[in-house]
């Protein structure tokens, strides 16, 4: 479905990211991980085309994507961040406003609302302002909005980071079904290697911009790596064993 072939990006004449090449296949749900400053975020963007690379190649199925992105490829995608992007109105509007933008009939839009209100968890925020959620409830509907709009991939950038431990365990358990259920090509980027286990079947660790590991949560795990994965996996290869 998306494949870089030798990324590399440069910002302010540091090199960010250096010859990624990945594949990422329909259905699959992959794990970004890496020490702070290893370029996980910057990875995510490119790959979500919200940077271009220095060089290398982008193919969104089999469209070799550089320069400006079509607008049927960026509706295709949806992104999460770390800190939830709403606007200042009710959940459901916030929900329903991609569908909106894009011409959907009204009684569809309630529906779809109604429903991913529902899989998240939050039918009775329907009429709340989204100012005055919490920091759970806030990501809960920044995911009813990314997942409404049915995307090819959907895009994770630390999304639990800023949670209480009960509230991100909540949320990672109902989204983990979610995306069971759905089959819903997914990258997500965390600093918590427990979140790419629960979550993703494959996992990718950057170093210094470099792909240096790449295989399942478990393996990696298991089997040894370089010095500098090692030392990177060592606190989560202590808990498990």
């Amino acid at each position: 479905m998306l494949t870089t072939e030798k990324i590399s990006w440069i910002q302010n004449e540091k090199t960010i990211l250096q010859n990624i090449c990945l594949q990422l296949m329909e259905g699959e749900r992959i794990g970004i991980v890496g020490p702070n400053g290893s370029g996980k975020s910057s990875l995510l963007k490119v790959l979500s085309f919200l940077v271009e690379p220095t060089t290398g190649h982008i193919h969104f199925r089999d469209i070799n994507v550089s320069g400006r992105v079509p607008l049927e490829i960026r509706r295709r995608i949806s992104i999460v961040f770390q800190e939830p992007l709403l606007f200042n109105a009710t959940v459901y509007e916030n929900v329903a406003t991609g569908l909106k933008f894009r011409g959907v009939p009204k009684q569809e839009v309630v529906r779809l609302v109604d429903m991913w209100l529902d899989r998240f968890q939050i039918s009775h925020l329907v009429n709340q302002q989204a100012r005055s959620l919490s920091g759970g409830e806030a990501q809960r509907v920044s995911l009813a909005r990314a997942m409404i709009l049915d995307p090819d991939i959907l895009f994770l950038d630390e999304p639990f980071s800023a949670l209480d431990v009960p509230t991100k365990e909540s949320l990672i358990t109902d989204l983990g079904q979610i995306l069971e259920s759905t089959c819903t090509t997914t990258v997500l980027v965390s600093h918590d290697f427990k979140d790419i286990i629960r979550l993703t079947e494959r996992a990718i660790v950057l170093m210094n911009g470099q792909l240096a590991a790449e295989g399942s949560p478990i393996e990696l795990l298991e089997r040894q790596q370089s010095e500098q994965v090692e030392q990177f996996l060592s606190h989560w290869k202590k808990d498990r064993f």
